[in-house]
């Protein structure tokens, strides 16, 4: 079942679309659900509410696979820069966005605090932190290990698909250097080879900037304690049609430990 509701995104005084599933039999039941949160929440379950007029297919894997839970997707702002702003936690000055001061931590904040004591309220959760996961592509996917790393307290799986990490790196370092982590995280890495190199580079697959920062995040989080998986998507691109077949791979690894 497919429910879509407004919240008040307090950073901003504005309202923020949420699109929540919850799992078939949940009305005639009274079993409690884990739940797990991800960032653009339009671009989640149809392709009439998705940005590019395609979405990730989730509704679709979700009524057929073998674990039931509860996802809520959050939208971003969709005015000029906010989602930029909004899903980057970093200040930082550079060529790839020039100036940019992230407002991802008052984001954080906001889910941790607001969006995630909303839904255990009003819905039948294990509100537990073994049972809380989150994620995101692209700026959510950066959004996604920010939250894993500094909010580990509260998340205990992410999903951190095409992250934007490339410009965030010495900040993610630093994070995860002074971060506690609970060795039972389970912290997904993915980027595509079409979104990595260009065209005519001769780069191998691992050896492209994108390709070895998150190898390098990856054995970070592993040195803290966390289990990662890492993939490489042979012909991906930087779109839902190739986040959508990633699904079945990082859903099984954060929930069923495959």
């Amino acid at each position: 079942m497919l429910i879509k509701r407004d919240m008040l995104f307090t950073p901003k005084n504005k309202n923020r679309p949420l699109h929540i599933w919850l799992p078939e039999g949940y009305d005639n039941s009274t079993d409690r659900y884990p739940v797990m949160y991800f960032f653009d929440g339009h671009n989640l379950f149809t392709d009439a509410d998705a940005t590019f007029g395609k979405c990730w297919g989730l509704l679709d894997f979700l009524q057929s696979w073998e674990k039931p839970l509860i996802v809520v997707g959050i939208e971003c702002g969709h005015e000029g820069n906010e989602r930029l702003y909004e899903y980057c936690p970093y200040h930082f000055r550079g060529k790839f966005w020039g100036d940019l001061l992230g407002t991802g931590e008052a984001t954080m904040d906001f889910m941790t605090e607001e969006l995630k004591p909303l839904i255990d309220r009003e819905y039948r959760t294990y509100p537990a932190r073994e049972a809380t996961a989150i994620g995101g592509s692209s700026m959510g996917g950066l959004m996604s290990l920010y939250a894993a790393v500094k909010y580990n307290g509260v998340y205990s799986k992410a999903a951190c698909v095409s992250s934007s990490i490339n410009p965030c790196m010495p900040s993610l370092r630093r994070d995860i250097r002074d971060s506690s982590i609970d060795p039972d995280s389970r912290i997904y890495l993915s980027w595509g080879t079409k979104e990595a190199k260009r065209p005519r580079s001769k780069l191998d697959d691992y050896e492209t900037p994108t390709a070895k920062h998150n190898l390098e995040l990856a054995q970070m989080l592993q040195d803290k304690g966390a289990v990662t998986k890492v993939e490489c998507q042979q012909g991906g691109a930087h779109n839902e049609a190739s986040w959508e077949k990633l699904i079945p791979g990082f859903m099984d690894f954060l929930w069923l430990d495959k």
